[in-house]
């Protein structure tokens, strides 16, 4: 029996020797233990390294009240959803809650109390979550309640009329209503879990004065820098992003993610922004590499998001309650108040890629230009047009 399981070992391991993730001494001892690794052996990973093998992504995700995307689920459809789901939870013997928040301000976090039947769950919910306490949650006018049900049946998407939603469950958000369901493994979507909280938590943060923005954080010193920029753009700061997640809150106190982060629960980022970027891509070469924005500029250069030849009102791709216009009035507010420094920076000039460093290069020199077209064309009235067509009443301190 030894002889055949050796045997085994030695043929499963001709073929992965040059793989990194091969360890012959690993595969060795596993093999003298009865064990043939099949494809690759994980040894001693750290927490963060094994969540990311357990999670999942691109699983449907469901919202209701959104201005941007239409929702699959109904109003009706929800509703017996959410009583499929309380039930459920009720049959459990054990429940397992934690109170956290959106933001981290407390002028303008949004609350939030998880209840799940598994702790797994709650664990993976925790790490994203800002700390406050239960008193907190339990006092809060609107706080948010995300069910998780692992152990529910994967009957409920029939019984409700959802349709299949595949083996791994399904993300449903109803703004309304204030409320996330998580069905079966859906809780390791993390992505999708934190696009569908962003958007149910925007009215409350709103309303509390906070100014919900799909925007990322990059550290340079001990500044602060809030920048707008599309995904093939925001992947050559990773080593100076706060988080990688779009998200963050611009308040009066300062801004900070949506989302809980170790870099952000570690560092003082909470204050203003030195200078904000809006990234934009012109091939054309219209548009100059770097050029600095008054408020009503950078508001409607926002509002546009501009990335060579289509527009992303307020860079944001994913559903949203606030409209566009409204949070581009809200940005122009807080620019001018605190008279925050913004640029405009071409990174798609000519075919030609500008990377992370060199973007912030570009904004910290001295006398940079007022914004103006570099030739003519008929760029601005592509932003007029488009503008004009799609919202009503754009303010006159807007400005191309």
């Amino acid at each position: 029996m030894r002889n055949l399981i050796l045997k085994r070992f030695i043929q499963t391991t001709a073929s992965s020797l040059e793989s990194p993730q091969f360890s012959y001494g690993l595969n060795w001892g596993l093999a003298g233990k009865g064990v043939i690794v099949k494809d690759k052996a994980f040894q001693n990973l750290k927490s963060s390294e094994l969540q990311k093998k357990e999670s999942l992504s691109g699983l449907p995700v469901h919202v209701r009240g959104t201005l941007r995307r239409a929702s699959a689920i109904s109003k009706a459809q929800y509703s017996r959803l959410l009583k499929q789901v309380t039930a459920h939870l009720s049959s459990i013997s054990n429940i397992f809650v934690h109170d956290g928040a959106i933001g981290s301000s407390p002028k303008s976090d949004a609350k939030v109390r998880v209840i799940s039947d598994s702790p797994s769950a709650v664990l993976r919910l925790s790490n994203v979550l800002w700390e406050t306490s239960t008193r907190a949650v339990s006092h809060d006018s609107c706080p948010l309640t995300i069910y998780a049900a692992t152990s529910i049946s994967a009957a409920v998407e029939d019984v409700i009329g959802l349709g299949a939603q595949g083996n791994n469950g399904f993300i449903a958000a109803d703004v309304e209503r204030s409320s996330l369901i998580l069905c079966g493994k859906a809780f390791s979507d993390i992505n999708g879990t934190k696009e569908a909280l962003a958007t149910l938590s925007e009215p409350v943060i709103s309303a509390r004065g906070g100014l919900p923005l799909s925007a990322r954080l990059l550290v340079s010193g001990d500044s602060v820098v809030l920048i707008f920029a599309p995904e093939n753009v925001i992947r050559s700061f990773a080593d100076l992003l706060v988080s990688a997640d779009a998200g963050v809150v611009l308040s009066h106190e300062g801004v900070l993610p949506l989302f809980k982060t170790k870099m952000s629960s570690g560092e003082n980022l909470y204050k203003m922004p030195s200078a904000v970027i809006l990234a934009t891509s012109d091939s054309s070469g219209s548009i100059p590499t770097v050029s600095k924005l008054s408020p009503g500029q950078a508001a409607y250069h926002f509002l546009a998001g501009y990335q060579n030849g289509e527009f992303v009102p307020g860079y944001a791709n994913g559903p949203s309650c606030i409209d566009a216009l409204d949070l581009a009035k809200a940005l122009h507010s807080k620019l001018k108040e605190h008279q925050i420094p913004t640029f405009l920076v071409n990174v798609g000039e000519e075919g030609k890629s500008v990377a992370g460093k060199d973007i912030l290069k570009m904004v910290g020199l001295e006398n940079i230009a007022p914004f103006e077209l570099k030739r003519g064309g008929d760029l601005k009235g592509k932003y007029s047009g488009f503008l004009s067509g799609k919202f009503q009443e754009i303010p006159e301190e807007f400005s191309f």
